[in-house]
């Protein structure tokens, strides 16, 4: 068994040396994962179709799911896809950032997109993911660097948990600054669609003068817990955690404005941003030791739609 290839960085200032190793990597088909503002992600040449494939099978995700290609600059974007004015638009306003664009596909392989015609295209924000696109020099294919359908990785020791020496190399870049994915945006028709909430909110798209329909419509299963996962409203979390201890369970509780009694307690925080970056990272630290986590519920409004969304996912994974 290989011991899985850890390089540290600045995740400000990256030291270039560090990341053309992993950028060799990538050129010679390897998996590599990499920080991005939002989550780790699992990188790969997009064009390379053997190296694509691979993506899925260290992750085990199905075939359908298309994948989202990151970009180091938007002049990529146009080499890969038909960009309309709705994303010309778009791109000025929000890359770099935590937005993907599903636009008509060009020149990219149909594994990438799953054959569906359309590809998501993304410029992150975060110096590391960026270099290692541009010194790769070609798009990388990054879903989140997990076991599919598992929460997903906010700090390299996750990666490491999950995916271990099934890839070739993680570029360790400390804990990310989002900790939710991106949003994923449909610019083909309008409406523009929401196939995924994510960091970027209805509120900043309609802010930006872009009208959109929320369609997240994925299959639930994402963000699966070793420990059964509930939410509940910030009065009702110590009677819930009553309740599950008087049956003998140990109980675990992120809390973000009460205090309850649980056999282990994570404070997510004050503010969603902070709740957002906190979340997977604490839910991942409460599976560990407990039976069951109770949540504290957020307002489902602004980026509090997208977490709620990831926790009733994972919810509804623990039921089916």
């Amino acid at each position: 068994m290989k011991a899985i290839r850890v390089i540290k960085v600045n995740s400000e200032r990256p030291e270039r040396e560090r990341v053309e190793e992993a950028a060799r990597i990538i050129r010679k088909g390897g998996l590599v994962a990499f920080p991005t503002e939002t989550v780790y992600g699992l990188g790969a040449d997009a064009m390379n179709e053997r190296a694509v494939r691979r993506i899925f099978e260290v992750k085990g995700r199905p075939a359908k799911n298309p994948l989202i290609v990151h970009v180091s600059n938007k002049q990529q974007v146009y080499e890969i896809a038909q960009v309309n004015g709705i994303a010309e638009k778009l791109m000025e306003t929000f890359f770099p950032g935590p937005l993907a664009l599903v636009i008509d596909k060009k020149d990219i392989p149909d594994i990438v997109t799953a054959g569906t015609g359309g590809v998501a295209v993304r410029m992150p924000d975060h110096p590391v993911a960026l270099m290692l696109i541009e010194l790769a020099n070609t798009p990388l294919v990054a879903p989140s660097a997990n076991i599919s359908g598992r929460l997903s990785p906010t700090k390299a020791e996750h990666v490491i948990e999950d995916l271990g020496d099934r890839i070739d190399a993680i570029i360790d870049g400390g804990e990310v600054k989002i900790g939710i994915e991106s949003t994923v945006l449909d610019v083909r028709s309008k409406p523009a669609k929401i196939l995924r909430m994510g960091a970027v909110t209805p509120e900043m798209l309609e802010k930006a003068g872009i009208e959109v329909e929320v369609v997240d419509t994925r299959p639930f299963g994402h963000y699966r817990t070793k420990a059964r996962l509930y939410v509940a409203k910030p009065n009702e979390m110590e009677v819930m955690v009553e309740e599950f201890s008087r049956k003998g369970l140990k109980v675990g509780a992120a809390c973000i404005t009460t205090r309850c009694d649980a056999e282990k307690v994570v404070w997510l925080g004050r503010s969603m941003e902070e709740v957002a970056k906190n979340l997977f990272s604490a839910l991942r630290e409460l599976e560990k030791s407990v039976d069951v986590i109770v949540v504290e519920e957020v307002e489902r409004k602004g980026l509090g739609r997208a977490i709620m969304k990831k926790l009733e996912e994972a919810i509804l994974h623990r039921s089916s």
